[in-house]
């Protein structure tokens, strides 16, 4: 193999962290008292709530900090998210923690972790374009970012050559997903750019089949755990009837997420009573099951159980009757429908979970901090894949500002998806 260097980054690294220490972002904030992790706002920016004034505030302060606000980049945020994503995913000194990460919430963010300098790999130099030997001293530049010249070709060529990465499954090939831009070395009357873009692919058997659960007691988060497998189940159990050690079937089969105590920290009064009351009724709990037409739930306890998802076709409450038939609560078909025409067309991304409300009934209209149980569930590979296409989405719209910069004003794109039996399409455009 050969010899690779370190991508040096320090710059962006300690941007970073004086501004998540500033306070003056909203949704930038630690993850953790040691201020290894860091939490950054992450909501798309076609959503019909989205504020760029706090919403993109910290992607437009990266691009006026590398100097990139000017012309068809004034007023961008897809373009601003893009460049510090990109940012973040090249350089080794960050790391997304994406079992931490809150997509499917109103303020959803991503969270990333510093990585220490023993723990940092390293990232293999790309290929340059050959140049002429006699031009070779002139044009040479250093690895570390250099695209602060304020000569107003050097910027166009920085703006671009700069890589667009787009995120990609772990379903799918190791390799990262990239845009590649050759620039005639005498000019830039031309830009082209060849496209290569990663389909969504079919996961392994087993690859979808993943929980991850919140609990919330009067909107304080109380559990939060991934499981892993088709099956699991929400109960409750008075610490002192808690086994030491499940049984090996049930373990195998069900695994289980216990209902906790309430704790200290939540404020006395008639809620706080009602929950303790309202906590044994919950004892044989809730199963979930997955299976490749959506995940299904099936009430066991004497607790009444409501549930509200993105897939509910009636307006009315919807309550999971006791020993009956399954309820279908998330829709694989519907939502794979909703995945393609947002890869296709942006706007609203498609919801990757649901919500059970236990005791109280609970309405979409409700807001579910208000009420005494409430269990979140998201499905870790449907988010994985909303993120592919929201990055896929947004990296176009970077090549579609960069082809707005064409020094003749002439246009032409053309994007081919071609899927082939290695799982990779290519597609060309010429500005």
């Amino acid at each position: 193999m050969a010899a690779g260097r370190m991508r040096s980054t320090r710059r962006l690294r300690s941007w970073i962290v004086e501004q998540v220490s500033s306070g003056k972002y909203p949704g930038l904030v630690w993850d953790d008292d040691a201020k290894t992790m860091f939490r950054i706002p992450w909501k798309h920016a076609g959503k019909q709530d989205f504020r760029k004034d706090e919403d993109a505030a910290i992607f437009k302060a990266w691009a006026e900090f590398k100097g990139k606000l000017t012309d068809g980049g004034q007023d961008n945020p897809a373009a601003w998210k893009t460049r510090l994503r990109c940012a973040l995913n090249k350089s080794p000194e960050f790391k997304e923690v994406m079992d931490r990460a809150q997509l499917d919430i109103s303020e959803p963010y991503k969270v990333y972790r510093l990585v220490p300098i023993s723990e940092q790999g390293v990232v293999m130099p790309e290929k340059r374009s050959r140049e002429k030997a006699s031009r070779r001293s002139k044009r040479r530049r250093s690895d570390s970012d250099s695209d602060d010249a304020s000569d107003d070709k050097q910027i166009k060529r920085e703006e671009a050559t700069s890589q667009l990465s787009v995120e990609e499954s772990p379903v799918q090939t190791e390799e990262a997903t990239r845009c590649t831009t050759f620039i005639p070395t005498d000019s830039v009357d031309e830009i082209r750019l060849d496209v290569r873009i990663e389909e969504s692919v079919t996961a392994p058997v087993g690859a979808q089949d993943s929980f991850n659960v919140a609990v919330y007691y009067l909107g304080q988060e109380v559990l939060k755990r991934q499981i892993q497998g088709t099956d699991v189940r929400i109960t409750y159990l008075p610490s002192s009837l808690i086994p030491p050690t499940p049984a090996v079937g049930l373990k195998a089969r069900f695994p289980r997420i216990p209902l906790p105590e309430p704790p200290s920290t939540l404020p006395a009064g008639p809620e706080l009573q009602a929950l303790f009351t309202l906590l044994p009724f919950m004892e044989k709990g809730v199963v979930l099951t997955s299976t490749p037409q959506g995940v299904y739930g099936k009430r066991f306890c004497q607790g009444r159980v409501f549930w509200t998802g993105p897939h509910t076709t009636m307006p009315d409450l919807h309550k999971m009757e006791r020993n009956t038939e399954p309820v279908l609560l998330f829709n694989k078909e519907i939502f794979k429908q909703q995945l393609d025409h947002f890869r296709s067309n942006g706007g609203e991304p498609p919801q990757c979970g649901f919500t059970l409300c236990f005791g109280e009934e609970l309405s979409n209209s409700e807001d579910p901090s208000k009420k005494l149980i409430i269990v979140q569930i998201t499905l870790p590979w449907e988010e994985q894949q909303v993120q592919n296409a929201q990055s896929i989405f947004e990296s176009i719209t970077i090549l579609q500002s960069l082809a707005s910069q064409s020094p003749l004003g002439e246009i032409t794109l053309n994007l081919v998806t071609v899927p082939s039996p290695t799982n990779e399409s290519i597609g060309c455009g010429t500005f």
